[in-house]
Protein backbone atom coordinates (compact mmCIF):
# COMPACT_ATOMS: atom_id res chain seq x y z
CA UNK A 1 0.00 0.00 0.00
CA UNK A 2 1.19 3.50 -0.78
CA UNK A 3 1.33 5.44 2.49
CA UNK A 4 2.65 8.78 1.25
CA UNK A 5 2.51 10.70 -2.00
CA UNK A 6 4.56 13.58 -3.26
CA UNK A 7 4.01 15.42 -6.53
CA UNK A 8 4.69 12.28 -8.56
CA UNK A 9 3.70 12.63 -12.20
CA UNK A 10 0.20 11.34 -12.80
CA UNK A 11 -0.93 9.90 -16.11
CA UNK A 12 -1.17 12.73 -18.62
CA UNK A 13 1.22 15.07 -16.78
CA UNK A 14 4.33 16.05 -18.65
CA UNK A 15 6.99 18.70 -18.06
CA UNK A 16 6.64 19.61 -21.73
CA UNK A 17 2.90 20.26 -21.48
CA UNK A 18 2.52 23.88 -22.57
CA UNK A 19 -0.02 26.39 -21.27
CA UNK A 20 -2.32 25.97 -24.30
CA UNK A 21 -2.50 22.20 -23.80
CA UNK A 22 -3.18 22.64 -20.07
CA UNK A 23 -6.09 24.97 -20.83
CA UNK A 24 -7.61 22.51 -23.31
CA UNK A 25 -7.56 19.45 -21.05
CA UNK A 26 -10.31 18.71 -18.59
CA UNK A 27 -9.93 20.22 -15.11
CA UNK A 28 -8.69 17.68 -12.60
CA UNK A 29 -10.51 16.67 -9.44
CA UNK A 30 -8.99 14.69 -6.57
CA UNK A 31 -11.54 12.30 -5.04
CA UNK A 32 -10.48 11.55 -1.43
CA UNK A 33 -11.89 8.57 0.50
CA UNK A 34 -13.24 7.59 -2.90
CA UNK A 35 -14.58 4.09 -2.08
CA UNK A 36 -16.18 2.60 -5.21
CA UNK A 37 -16.68 5.91 -7.00
CA UNK A 38 -20.26 7.16 -6.59
CA UNK A 39 -19.04 10.75 -6.15
CA UNK A 40 -16.26 10.40 -8.72
CA UNK A 41 -18.63 9.30 -11.49
CA UNK A 42 -20.81 12.37 -10.93
CA UNK A 43 -17.82 14.69 -11.26
CA UNK A 44 -16.71 12.85 -14.39
CA UNK A 45 -20.19 13.30 -15.88
CA UNK A 46 -19.93 17.02 -15.09
CA UNK A 47 -16.68 17.27 -17.07
CA UNK A 48 -13.77 16.52 -14.70
CA UNK A 49 -10.81 14.21 -15.03
CA UNK A 50 -11.04 12.31 -11.73
CA UNK A 51 -8.36 10.53 -9.68
CA UNK A 52 -9.37 8.57 -6.57
CA UNK A 53 -7.49 8.05 -3.30
CA UNK A 54 -8.46 5.54 -0.62
CA UNK A 55 -6.60 3.71 2.11
CA UNK A 56 -8.31 0.44 1.09
CA UNK A 57 -8.17 -1.32 -2.29
CA UNK A 58 -11.07 -0.27 -4.53
CA UNK A 59 -11.17 -2.78 -7.41
CA UNK A 60 -14.42 -1.36 -8.81
CA UNK A 61 -13.33 2.30 -8.84
CA UNK A 62 -13.87 3.31 -12.50
CA UNK A 63 -11.04 5.90 -12.82
CA UNK A 64 -7.37 6.17 -12.00
CA UNK A 65 -6.93 4.99 -8.43
CA UNK A 66 -4.08 5.39 -5.94
CA UNK A 67 -4.10 3.47 -2.66
CA UNK A 68 -2.85 5.84 0.04
CA UNK A 69 -3.62 7.35 3.43
CA UNK A 70 -5.31 10.70 2.70
CA UNK A 71 -3.80 12.31 5.78
CA UNK A 72 -0.28 11.70 4.45
CA UNK A 73 -0.80 13.57 1.16
CA UNK A 74 1.43 16.57 0.71
CA UNK A 75 0.29 19.92 -0.62
CA UNK A 76 2.50 19.72 -3.69
CA UNK A 77 0.67 16.57 -4.80
CA UNK A 78 -2.77 18.04 -4.06
CA UNK A 79 -1.74 21.14 -6.02
CA UNK A 80 -1.64 19.07 -9.22
CA UNK A 81 -5.44 19.25 -9.19
CA UNK A 82 -7.99 22.01 -9.77
CA UNK A 83 -10.39 20.97 -6.98
CA UNK A 84 -10.81 18.37 -4.25
CA UNK A 85 -13.75 16.30 -3.01
CA UNK A 86 -13.54 14.43 0.30
CA UNK A 87 -15.94 11.90 1.84
CA UNK A 88 -14.36 11.05 5.22
CA UNK A 89 -15.72 7.94 6.99
CA UNK A 90 -19.15 8.74 8.38
CA UNK A 91 -19.65 6.02 11.02
CA UNK A 92 -18.79 8.23 13.99
CA UNK A 93 -21.45 10.76 12.97
CA UNK A 94 -24.20 8.30 12.01
CA UNK A 95 -27.52 7.88 13.81
CA UNK A 96 -26.69 4.20 14.34
CA UNK A 97 -23.49 5.03 16.24
CA UNK A 98 -25.35 7.56 18.37
CA UNK A 99 -28.06 5.02 19.20
CA UNK A 100 -25.47 2.37 20.02
CA UNK A 101 -23.36 4.78 22.04
CA UNK A 102 -20.17 3.76 20.22
CA UNK A 103 -19.43 6.85 18.13
CA UNK A 104 -16.00 7.19 19.77
CA UNK A 105 -14.93 3.86 18.30
CA UNK A 106 -14.69 5.43 14.84
CA UNK A 107 -12.22 8.08 13.61
CA UNK A 108 -13.45 11.66 13.37
CA UNK A 109 -11.64 12.95 10.32
CA UNK A 110 -13.66 15.92 9.11
CA UNK A 111 -11.66 18.52 11.04
CA UNK A 112 -8.16 17.38 9.98
CA UNK A 113 -9.33 16.87 6.40
CA UNK A 114 -10.84 20.36 6.35
CA UNK A 115 -7.57 21.81 7.63
CA UNK A 116 -5.69 20.07 4.81
CA UNK A 117 -8.09 21.27 2.13
CA UNK A 118 -8.13 24.86 3.40
CA UNK A 119 -4.34 24.87 3.40
CA UNK A 120 -4.32 23.65 -0.22
CA UNK A 121 -6.10 26.82 -1.32
CA UNK A 122 -8.20 24.84 -3.80
CA UNK A 123 -11.98 24.79 -4.19
CA UNK A 124 -13.16 21.89 -2.06
CA UNK A 125 -16.21 19.82 -1.18
CA UNK A 126 -16.61 17.76 1.99
CA UNK A 127 -19.51 15.27 1.99
CA UNK A 128 -20.97 13.47 4.96
CA UNK A 129 -24.13 12.31 6.74
CA UNK A 130 -26.63 14.37 8.68
CA UNK A 131 -25.22 15.13 12.12
CA UNK A 132 -21.65 15.53 10.87
CA UNK A 133 -19.89 18.78 11.91
CA UNK A 134 -19.90 20.45 8.52
CA UNK A 135 -19.96 24.22 8.12
CA UNK A 136 -23.12 25.71 6.52
CA UNK A 137 -23.75 22.54 4.48
CA UNK A 138 -26.20 22.12 1.63
CA UNK A 139 -28.47 19.06 1.91
CA UNK A 140 -29.14 16.90 -1.13
CA UNK A 141 -31.82 14.19 -1.31
CA UNK A 142 -32.87 11.73 -3.99
CA UNK A 143 -36.27 13.43 -4.27
CA UNK A 144 -34.44 16.39 -5.87
CA UNK A 145 -33.19 14.28 -8.80
CA UNK A 146 -35.82 12.51 -10.89
CA UNK A 147 -35.56 9.69 -11.93
CA UNK A 148 -33.68 8.70 -8.74
CA UNK A 149 -35.82 6.64 -6.36
CA UNK A 150 -33.86 6.79 -3.12
CA UNK A 151 -34.14 8.92 0.01
CA UNK A 152 -30.51 9.49 0.89
CA UNK A 153 -29.75 12.77 2.66
CA UNK A 154 -26.16 13.90 2.38
CA UNK A 155 -24.53 17.13 3.52
CA UNK A 156 -22.03 19.07 1.40
CA UNK A 157 -19.70 21.74 2.75
CA UNK A 158 -17.98 23.86 0.09
CA UNK A 159 -15.80 26.96 -0.03
CA UNK A 160 -17.62 28.17 -3.15
CA UNK A 161 -21.36 28.80 -3.58
CA UNK A 162 -23.69 25.95 -4.52
CA UNK A 163 -27.47 25.74 -4.64
CA UNK A 164 -29.77 22.74 -4.32
CA UNK A 165 -33.02 21.92 -6.18
CA UNK A 166 -36.32 22.03 -4.25
CA UNK A 167 -36.63 19.27 -1.66
CA UNK A 168 -39.61 17.09 -2.53
CA UNK A 169 -41.91 15.24 -0.16
CA UNK A 170 -40.72 11.82 0.94
CA UNK A 171 -42.90 9.05 -0.52
CA UNK A 172 -43.43 5.58 0.90
CA UNK A 173 -40.36 3.39 0.54
CA UNK A 174 -40.51 -0.21 -0.67
CA UNK A 175 -39.99 -2.72 2.11
CA UNK A 176 -39.50 -6.44 2.73
CA UNK A 177 -40.67 -5.95 6.33
CA UNK A 178 -44.06 -7.63 6.79
CA UNK A 179 -44.67 -5.55 9.91
CA UNK A 180 -44.98 -2.37 7.83
CA UNK A 181 -48.52 -1.31 6.87
CA UNK A 182 -47.55 -0.79 3.24
CA UNK A 183 -45.84 -4.17 2.85
CA UNK A 184 -46.87 -5.71 -0.48
CA UNK A 185 -48.34 -2.41 -1.76
CA UNK A 186 -45.19 -1.04 -3.42
CA UNK A 187 -42.98 -2.14 -6.30
CA UNK A 188 -39.18 -1.96 -6.00
CA UNK A 189 -38.91 -1.19 -9.73
CA UNK A 190 -41.30 1.77 -9.63
CA UNK A 191 -41.35 3.17 -6.08
CA UNK A 192 -38.65 4.61 -3.85
CA UNK A 193 -36.36 2.11 -2.16
CA UNK A 194 -34.11 2.26 0.88
CA UNK A 195 -30.55 1.37 -0.07
CA UNK A 196 -28.95 0.31 3.21
CA UNK A 197 -27.63 -2.78 4.90
CA UNK A 198 -31.15 -3.68 5.98
CA UNK A 199 -32.09 -5.38 2.74
CA UNK A 200 -35.14 -3.30 1.77
CA UNK A 201 -34.74 -4.07 -1.94
CA UNK A 202 -32.71 -6.24 -4.29
CA UNK A 203 -29.27 -5.16 -5.50
CA UNK A 204 -30.58 -4.75 -9.07
CA UNK A 205 -33.36 -2.41 -7.90
CA UNK A 206 -30.92 -0.48 -5.71
CA UNK A 207 -28.60 0.03 -8.67
CA UNK A 208 -31.43 1.36 -10.82
CA UNK A 209 -32.75 3.60 -8.05
CA UNK A 210 -29.31 5.12 -7.37
CA UNK A 211 -28.13 5.46 -10.98
CA UNK A 212 -25.21 3.10 -10.23
CA UNK A 213 -24.60 -0.08 -12.22
CA UNK A 214 -21.14 -1.28 -11.14
CA UNK A 215 -21.16 -1.66 -7.34
CA UNK A 216 -21.66 -4.60 -5.03
CA UNK A 217 -24.34 -4.46 -2.31
CA UNK A 218 -21.82 -3.48 0.34
CA UNK A 219 -20.39 -0.71 -1.84
CA UNK A 220 -23.73 0.76 -2.87
CA UNK A 221 -24.93 0.81 0.74
CA UNK A 222 -22.24 3.45 1.45
CA UNK A 223 -22.38 5.34 -1.85
CA UNK A 224 -23.96 8.60 -2.90
CA UNK A 225 -25.78 8.82 -6.24
CA UNK A 226 -23.61 10.32 -8.99
CA UNK A 227 -26.43 12.79 -9.69
CA UNK A 228 -25.51 14.64 -6.48
CA UNK A 229 -21.94 15.38 -7.50
CA UNK A 230 -22.88 15.94 -11.14
CA UNK A 231 -24.96 18.88 -9.92
CA UNK A 232 -22.16 20.15 -7.67
CA UNK A 233 -19.54 19.55 -10.36
CA UNK A 234 -21.38 21.71 -12.88
CA UNK A 235 -21.54 24.55 -10.37
CA UNK A 236 -17.86 23.99 -9.53
CA UNK A 237 -16.96 24.30 -13.22
CA UNK A 238 -18.73 27.64 -13.42
CA UNK A 239 -16.81 28.76 -10.33
CA UNK A 240 -13.49 27.55 -11.74
CA UNK A 241 -13.94 29.13 -15.15
CA UNK A 242 -15.04 32.40 -13.56
CA UNK A 243 -11.95 32.36 -11.36
CA UNK A 244 -9.71 31.61 -14.33
CA UNK A 245 -11.30 34.39 -16.40
CA UNK A 246 -10.76 36.86 -13.56
CA UNK A 247 -7.11 35.84 -13.33
CA UNK A 248 -6.60 36.30 -17.08
CA UNK A 249 -8.22 39.74 -16.94
CA UNK A 250 -5.99 40.76 -14.02
CA UNK A 251 -2.88 39.66 -15.93
CA UNK A 252 -3.95 41.67 -18.95
CA UNK A 253 -4.74 44.85 -17.05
Amino acid sequence: MVTSLSATRLNGDSPALNDSARRLRKPRLLDLFCCAGGAGVGYSQAGFDVVGIDINPQPHYPFQFIQADVLTLDLEFIGLFNAVHASPPCQSYSDLAKRNGNADEWPRLIEPVRDLLVESGLPYIIENVEGAPLRDPVVLCGTMFPPLRVIRHRLFETNFPITAPPHGNHPLVHTFDKRKNHYGKTNEWEDFVQVTGGGNCTLAAARQAMGINWMTKGEINEAIPPAYTRLIGRQLLRHLFGTMSDAVMRRGS
